[in-house]
């Protein structure tokens, strides 16, 4: 099997949350822009093609401060996304070309990504019956289940696993997977459960807690310290 894949870069969110004008896409990280980290960490085998899709007026923008800067050998362009990221990763999955038979999509926000991780969610994704792969890792906290500030259970952690991104899939099962939502009106919370609402198989596996998806200021200060650690072991 060819393990050669396009991996669409979610990168439209506000950011809200992060107290920013200019998001935390753009977020200065050791000296370059938080996505810039995204988009590199993206740029070598297995990947072939990168679509970073954004919000329509940021498209130049990104194109110029953090794609072209990067110079990768990896094919990158950047593409006006939608009104949310459900509709976002249909308008980057129509630009992914129909040689690709794997698409992985992944948080502009999350930049400690490895190649590891697509490697590893690959080699699963060769199980027969397998529509997609999602890197996560155990839950280690206890959960509760609350409802109007009373709780209502504690869920059994043993059976519950953090997703994060990249998430995996063969590209015609994600193009049938939208297809369906579109059509149905489900709005999922992330990829894979819009292929598991149309009755798709998603299997997980272990990826490192370091793979953070940057929410807040503090976040990025634990992004730098991670990616120092990294510069400092010649891993990055």
């Amino acid at each position: 099997m060819s393990h050669a894949l396009a991996v669409i870069v979610a990168a439209g969110g506000s950011g809200a949350r992060f107290g920013r004008p200019e998001g935390k896409q753009l977020a200065p990280v050791l000296g370059r822009p938080l996505l810039a980290w995204t988009v590199s960490a993206l740029g070598g085998p297995p990947v072939e093609s990168i679509v970073v899709v954004c919000h329509p007026r940021r498209v130049q923008e990104y194109e110029e401060t953090v794609i072209a800067p990067l110079g990768l050998r990896v094919p990158v362009t950047a593409v006006g996304g939608g009104d949310s990221r459900q509709e976002s990763v249909a308008l980057g999955l129509a630009e992914v070309p129909e040689s690709f038979e794997f698409v992985a999509v992944h948080d502009g926000a999350r930049p400690l990504v490895s190649l590891d991780m697509l490697v590893a969610a690959l080699t699963r994704l060769e199980t027969p019956g397998v529509d997609g792969v999602v890197v996560g890792h155990p839950c280690y906290d206890t959960l509760k289940h609350v409802e109007s500030g009373r709780v209502v259970s504690t869920p059994d952690r043993s059976l519950i696993w953090v997703a994060q991104t990249p998430q995996v899939f063969r590209r015609e099962s994600l193009l049938s997977a939208y297809e369906h939502a579109l059509s149905s009106g489900f709005v999922g919370t992330d990829d894979a459960s819009v292929v598991e609402n149309w009755g798709g198989v998603v299997d997980m596996v272990e990826a490192s807690r370091e793979n953070i998806k940057v929410t807040t200021a503090q976040d990025v200060r634990f992004v730098e310290a991670v990616l120092r650690d990294r510069q400092e072991a010649g891993q990055s």
